[in-house]
């Protein structure tokens, strides 16, 4: 009977279920997730965590202890290079199983065995717990005041560091509308500015337009005053003209020989 006996030798024999582990361990460094049976699973978790552990400390000594589990250079350096820094905050629980249901043919349990600081999905949906401490000192089944200052101490806290995010997220929110109020206001002083300028050539062609306007109007003006005095000038008697022709008949006549009537009338006399 094997009662006790927890150690699950998964039908293979140590040398057989020791390379088995071996390569599953370097396929999960390597791919970060893979899919086997629970029973696998589990035996794999008891077997890559104290590597992962290891993998925190990066020295020689630990490096060679690593690759005596693995014997594979690349998950070697995966491990210490990538995966070390991930879990550096983390103490323990490296790995998460998820059982995805039984396989056709066999009807195993299916999972499925990933490093949990590489699921990114679940990492922003896990909420933080708060540390409550636990005493067995008292039997009436009530926790001492010393037992729950820290609980209370531990609440406070949370709820003081949620306040603060939300005073600080209501602060960004208000300097964003100020923001944006403040380049709509920009934009529309532009706007004017650039309206004003466009403006400014039009009001100078009309006020061009008018001087020459007013300068067309009072030049007909000045001729239409210059126009009726001409037409005085030229309606005024001109007297001096018969008096030059009289002047005029009067040269002809003395330059012209006397008639017989002009010569009888000399004799007469």
């Amino acid at each position: 009977m094997r009662h006790g006996k927890k150690f699950n030798h998964l039908g293979r024999t140590a040398p057989h279920r020791k390379a088995m582990l071996s390569n599953m361990a370097t396929s999960l460094i390597l791919n970060k997730r893979i899919t086997t049976t629970v029973a696998k699973a589990k035996a794999l978790r008891k077997y890559v965590e104290p590597i992962l552990t290891k993998a925190k400390d990066d020295t020689t000594h630990s490096r060679r202890v690593v690759f005596s589990y693995l014997n594979n250079k690349e998950s070697v350096k995966t491990l210490f290079d990538e995966v070390a820094v991930k879990i550096a905050e983390r103490p323990g629980g490296y790995t998460r199983i998820l059982k995805t249901g039984n396989r056709l043919g066999d009807n195993a349990d299916m999972c499925i065995i990933e490093l949990v600081d590489y699921n990114e999905l679940l990492l922003g949906e896990a909420p933080k717990k708060s540390k409550t401490r636990r005493s067995r000192r008292g039997k009436g089944g009530g926790a001492s005041p010393q037992e729950t200052a820290p609980a209370a101490e531990v609440v406070e806290e949370a709820v003081t560091e949620e306040t603060v995010e939300a005073q600080a997220e209501e602060e960004v929110k208000a300097e964003e509308v100020v923001e944006t109020a403040a380049e709509e206001t920009e934009e529309a002083q532009a706007e004017e500015t650039v309206e004003a300028v466009e403006a400014q050539p039009e009001v100078a062609e009309t006020e061009e337009v008018t001087e020459e306007s007013e300068a067309t109007a009072t030049a007909e003006a000045e001729e239409a005053v210059e126009e009726p005095e001409v037409q005085e000038e030229s309606k005024e008697p001109t007297p001096e003209v018969p008096e030059v022709e009289d002047k005029a008949g009067e040269e002809k006549s003395e330059d012209e020989p006397p008639s017989e009537e002009d010569k009888d009338k000399d004799t007469e006399k």
